[in-house]
């Protein structure tokens, strides 16, 4: 999900974490936590946080209060090997059921959380809601979000891996980020140096703090119809109102230079015409409605989602020539 010490996926959770040289901590989270102040719980379940609603407990759950608290956490988790993830919104998330050790970082607190309009340019956290952003933003009679209507997603999260659909992305109206690394150090980063491709970017700190977008004046009625009917589309198409994590593989690329007439399909596509629509394992299903949608019914565990992934990865190879890449990301 790609760092120095702190491997962080696309939406901003980190999936291959630090640890001391020896292969040990020399000091607990907690009583790191503990000893720096910083508001924390133990042992706690994160199904309720994450939209599958499955998988295992954190170890620690910590919700620093502004930046400062946040660089402490950043440097002395850093420092004694402590592994460190941070939590958005959980809309592509999967906790597997053994949880995971360390430190989940929530930014939660309303100093991550501020927004500000100035013009047509406007500054957010990156704990923001995007949808609520999306709705704020053509409110305002400002266009460049409203393609967006309909993604669940933290605004860190959502402008690290590119969010975006058929209707547009998110990379195209960023102007600058402030980030914070491993050692708590703060650094800013301007649209001439920043990179947005399917579903990614080249931002490599672990964590956005905000993100300023450059958006353009329209009318409010008119850009309120837009998100509507997004909205709506996505409604129709997709099972919303099922415990899902959004897209569950991404599309493939096609190079020049590929030959497989395959990869020119969506994920989507791939896996109804590889006939598992509606395919079961434990309390996992693919969607009927959306293929690319793996779908949490009762009694459903991590694994039995895990599974799935796996055996439609398999699937689509085997019959199409074409390695499907997972969107979903997956803890530890």
């Amino acid at each position: 999900m790609k760092y120095d010490v702190l491997t962080t996926d696309p939406a901003g959770m980190d999936t291959s974490l630090a640890t001391a040289e020896d292969g040990t901590c020399s000091m607990t989270a907690t009583q790191l936590l503990t000893d720096l102040g910083i508001t924390h719980e133990t042992d706690v379940p994160l199904a309720p946080m994450t939209w599958y609603g499955v998988g295992g407990k954190a170890q620690c759950l910590a919700k620093p209060a502004d930046e400062a608290e946040l660089a402490k956490l950043m440097q002395g988790c850093n420092e004694q090997g402590i592994p460190v993830r941070i939590l958005g919104s959980g809309a592509n998330l999967l906790v597997s059921d053994d949880g995971v050790d360390g430190v989940v970082v929530k930014l939660e607190h309303e100093s991550f959380s501020q927004m500000s309009i100035e013009g047509t340019t406007v500054t957010v956290g990156a704990g923001y809601d995007l949808a609520k952003l999306v709705l704020d933003t053509a409110r305002a009679g400002l266009a460049g979000l409203e393609v967006l209507a309909g993604i669940p997603a933290s605004v860190g999260g959502a402008v690290r891996m590119n969010a975006g659909g058929k209707f547009g992305e998110i990379g195209p109206v960023v102007t600058k980020i402030r980030v914070m690394d491993h050692n708590g150090e703060i650094y800013e980063r301007y649209r001439d140096d920043l990179v947005f491709k399917y579903r990614k970017s080249n931002i490599k700190a672990p964590i956005i703090l905000d993100v300023e977008f450059d958006l353009s004046e329209d009318e409010p009625n008119q850009l309120m119809m837009q998100v509507k009917e997004i909205f709506m589309y996505k409604k129709n198409t997709q099972p919303l109102a099922e415990d899902s994590a959004g897209c569950a593989f991404k599309n493939p690329v096609k190079k020049d230079t590929d030959a497989n007439p395959y990869l020119e399909q969506s994920a989507g596509k791939l896996i109804d015409m590889a006939d598992l629509k509606g395919y079961i394992i434990g309390g996992a299903s693919i969607s009927e409605r959306h293929a690319n949608f793996i779908v949490a019914g009762e009694d459903c565990t991590a694994t039995d989602i895990i599974n799935l992934l796996d055996h439609v990865t398999h699937t689509v190879l085997e019959k199409f020539g074409v390695r499907l890449e997972r969107e979903i990301i997956i803890w530890p």
